[in-house]
């Protein structure tokens, strides 16, 4: 059985780390670097870095808090928010980050998917999707941190953004987001089925339970959080304890 990943994530605006519901509703969560330092020595799997407003304001990702956070930690590192260029991957990579999360950009324009897997190689390349529920119950996808509705179907993009390069995927639903009554579990299972590498699942995560769903039946092979581990309202080592004993592998 493939071991099962616990990622925390910091949500970036300002320098700081936030948290809020449904994208909105900011508050301050702590300073970024001490707050990965944590985290790496709490058990974390991996860290994912998102700055949230990079994108809604067209400018480029922090590079030096990048490499600060970079060296305090010894965790696999996930970083994005305003990722636009190739460059922009090289930067990133280069202080410190192990992959690279593109969003907006690879909306507007998909072929940056192919160039980032061509010259870093697929595995560095993490397309992260903002999904709504409609109307009918499909998923439509979001850009600029869950400001413009694309009208584009989430699993389709999903599927083609696997085409074209991507080595990972982060699902976050927004309907879900930070309300921890559970993972949008029909989201994350069908592009899961459908997009034939990694998901990471994001949005929702209240309690234990939703972490072995989501890891299970939503068929996700790593779960996110923010809220929960920010406000220690659950402590890594006690979750992962717990995923152990419900007979999901995760390193402990």
């Amino acid at each position: 059985m493939l071991t099962k990943r616990i990622i925390p994530c910091l949500d970036i605006k300002d320098g700081r780390v936030v948290k809020g519901i449904n994208f909105v509703n900011l508050r301050d969560a702590g300073d970024p670097v001490e707050t990965a330092s944590a985290y790496d020595k709490a058990g974390a799997d991996e860290l994912v870095f998102l700055d949230i407003t990079a994108s809604s304001d067209s400018r480029d990702i922090k590079a030096d808090l990048v490499r600060k956070i970079s060296e305090a930690i010894f965790i696999p590192f996930t970083v994005g928010g305003g990722i636009r260029t190739i460059d922009d991957f090289k930067v990133i990579l280069r202080e410190g980050a192990d992959k690279v999360a593109v969003n907006s950009a690879a909306i507007m324009n998909p072929a940056l998917i192919s160039q980032a897997a061509d010259k870093f190689g697929s595995q560095c390349v993490v397309v992260a999707i903002d999904a709504k529920r409609r109307p009918d119950g499909s998923f439509s996808i979001f850009k600029n941190g869950g400001r413009i509705d694309m009208g584009i179907d989430a699993i389709k993009w999903a599927i083609e953004a696997v085409k074209l390069g991507a080595g990972e995927l982060l699902v976050t639903s927004m309907d879900c987001d930070g309300t921890k009554n559970g993972y949008d579990m029909e989201l994350t299972r069908k592009i899961s089925e459908n997009g034939g590498v990694p998901v990471i699942a994001s949005g929702g995560a209240g309690t234990m339970q939703h972490f072995k769903d989501i890891l299970t039946d939503g068929k996700a092979d790593a779960a996110l959080a923010a809220t929960l581990f920010h406000y220690k309202e659950m402590e890594i080592k006690d979750l992962k304890e717990y995923l152990h004993k419900e007979g999901i592998s995760v390193r402990r």
